[in-house]
């Protein structure tokens, strides 16, 4: 099997998933403006603010990254790179208004596990917080992101949800999450801001993600479960890309997009990770008929972009185990049925 080197550190890992391709510098520098991350501290966020800042090299424009940033090592290297670290609380109208404006705005603040035992902190996070910063760039260009969650399971023989299909919450983190939308596109609405609503789901990064989560069963000899027998995943780095190009087709009113892979088996996933390993899977429960899964047909006509192939992915997160590296032991929960998270 065939494949490129895995990134064989943490920081080779994060330049990889900052690494901007030529569509990405192009649709920034085309924009006007500077550029706010807003929710950086997360899982994405440092990196996307990465590219955006190699994307546009050495101009004058700012590439600002927002969060509280518990975690200082995080800030110190995003400072490092040349990006703009400020703190605050996105909660807080407050320090929200005290923020830089920007032209060109990516929210990515929210919450989603804890949910069940912290709703009140769910819907502050992901419903309150997202009114403040609607209001403070209005008039800028915003990709809000979210989640394929909002559209519920859907039968597998239908090819996925829709953008246009009605949003069916399944549990807290679905509900407030499209609060989130709605708040979101209320305020453009009245404000004339493009708006583009990024439904992720699922992105993997080598120390987290639907993959990594599979390969490490497999790995392990531990039984994949079947039950949800269908997903989506993306390459993190390219949904990174397709965030920042995601500025440019913005639009007033706002449009919604799927961003993710196309469905695959998780069967096929547990296969190719044993298969690169060596090893023979083991499997339990059977395929349901329905899954959180997507439609990607209109991602492919307005971001088209080459993926980085479900094989080597499989084959990184095999190695990068193997090597020891290092897991944010932060469970996708793909698995849940009940939305309970």
């Amino acid at each position: 099997m065939a494949h490129d080197q895995v990134p064989a550190t943490e920081e080779a890992l994060d330049e990889r998933l900052s690494r901007p391709d030529q569509e990405t510098i192009d649709a920034l520098t085309a924009l006007d403006g500077d550029v706010i991350v807003l929710g950086a501290g997360g899982k994405m966020g440092p990196t996307v603010a990465r590219m955006a800042r190699r994307a546009l090299g050495i101009s004058a424009r700012r590439v600002m990254a927002v969060s509280r940033f518990s975690d200082t090592g995080a800030a110190e290297a995003l400072a490092a790179s040349g990006v703009e670290v400020l703190r605050a609380d996105l909660a807080d109208p407050e320090q929200v208004a005290a923020l830089p404006y920007a032209a060109n705005v990516l929210w990515m603040a929210g919450q989603k596990f804890g949910t069940t035992g912290d709703p009140v902190g769910t819907w502050t996070h992901n419903v309150v917080a997202s009114v403040h910063a609607a209001e403070r760039y209005a008039g800028a260009r915003i990709v809000c992101f979210s989640t394929g969650n909002v559209y519920g399971r859907s039968a597998v023989s239908r090819g996925g949800s829709q953008e246009g299909d009605g949003l069916v919450p399944d549990g807290e983190y679905a509900a407030s999450t499209i609060g989130r939308e709605r708040v979101f596109e209320s305020v453009t609405r009245r404000t004339g801001s493009p708006l583009l609503l990024y439904r992720l789901f699922y992105a993997c990064d080598l120390r987290y993600g639907v993959v990594t989560e599979i390969a490490r069963k497999v790995l392990h000899g531990e039984p994949v479960d079947l039950s949800t027998g269908w997903v989506n995943v993306i390459w993190q780095g390219d949904a990174n890309r397709l965030a920042l190009r995601g500025l440019a087709v913005a639009s007033a009113p706002a449009t919604a997009l799927n961003v993710t892979g196309p469905m695959v088996r998780v069967r096929e996933i547990a296969e190719r990770c044993a298969l690169y390993a060596g090893v023979s899977p083991r499997f339990a429960g059977r395929e349901g008929d329905e899954a959180l899964v997507a439609n990607v047909h209109r991602l492919g006509d307005e971001l088209p972009y080459t993926a980085l192939p479900l094989e080597t992915l499989c084959a990184w997160a095999v190695d990068w185990m193997r090597s020891n590296g290092r897991l944010l032991n932060k469970p996708t929960k793909f698995e849940v049925r009940d939305g309970r998270f």
